[in-house]
């Protein structure tokens, strides 16, 4: 069987099925076996392991998982690249199972139990233009996840694992690390892909956490106070949740509970640490 990491097999199969890539599902197929296999690296499947893959494409990603996998589950949002995995690229592997559906209105729990409760390996290429909303919704949602390997915008990717006082650091970053631990794994040029993205891209994997780092009482007003905080990040902290009329803080509480904290009240949300925006949640909330 031809793999699909060599360009030549990529460009035959796109001829075969005449497929014009559609820019609003962000497809950009990878082409290169080295950085397919520092994926297969980061993610460190075993053969007991159910995978869930979010867009494989032609199947470049999923031909490995498969071989490496007990399982494959992979949802892909557009119906005419079923056919190319079901009757071509993947024919051959009866451990896979495809779905033609958005992943962000698949029940992943249900999904889950349909799999003997299993934990998801994620991995996948992810459209860039909607990263933040599918790996927020898999960890805001709590699937069941072992972990989750994932090809990024480069600059999301720094921003996952960015840490106070740092220019990449902001809400993204905050959210990221309360429900997993991120890890760069490997930086990828725009030479790696068919079509070239205009950016470069990363491989980054998430380990959520058993239980999240910090607690709080309230997790929702942990984030409302995350999103004021970095909605004007050139504010101090004091004016910016000032401003946010969801909170509803005066000027005066913020400044005391800083203050309470041993900070000053020209302090800016960027230079707090998730433990310092709990504790301030603790205060406030």
């Amino acid at each position: 069987m031809a793999y699909l990491s060599d360009p030549k097999e990529t460009i035959a199969v796109l001829n075969r099925y005449h497929f014009a890539f559609k820019k609003r599902f962000g497809q950009n197929f990878l082409i290169d076996s080295h950085v397919l296999e520092k994926i297969l690296r980061a993610a460190e499947i075993t053969p007991e392991d159910t995978v869930l893959e979010i867009g494989p494409g032609i199947g470049t990603l999923t031909q490995a998982l498969c071989e490496h996998a007990k399982q494959v589950v992979a949802v892909e949002i557009d119906r005419t690249l079923i056919p190319i995995l079901r009757e071509d690229t993947c024919k051959d592997y009866d451990n896979l199972t495809l779905i033609n559906d958005d992943v962000l209105a698949v029940d992943l729990h249900e999904l889950s139990r349909r799999f003997g409760n299993c934990r998801f390996q994620v991995v996948a290429n992810l459209p860039y233009y909607i990263t933040t909303p599918i790996l927020m919704g898999l960890l805001e949602r709590r699937v069941p996840l072992k972990n989750l390997t994932v090809m990024v915008q480069k600059e999301v990717a720094q921003r996952m694992q960015a840490g106070p006082g740092t220019k990449e650091y902001g809400a993204l970053s905050l959210a990221v690390q309360y429900y997993a631990r991120p890890y760069l794994a490997a930086n990828v040029p725009p030479n790696c892909f068919m079509p070239r993205p205009g950016v470069g891209s990363a491989v980054i994997r998430l380990t959520p956490h058993p239980e999240p780092p910090v607690a709080v009482s309230d997790e929702a007003f942990l984030f409302a106070l995350i999103r004021a905080a970095f909605g004007q990040r050139r504010k101090t902290l004091v004016n910016s949740l000032a401003n946010a009329p969801e909170l509803s803080l005066t000027k005066e509480r913020t400044a005391a509970a800083l203050a309470e904290m041993g900070l000053s009240e020209t302090v800016r949300g960027e230079a707090l640490s998730l433990e310092q925006f709990a504790r301030l949640t603790e205060l406030l909330s």
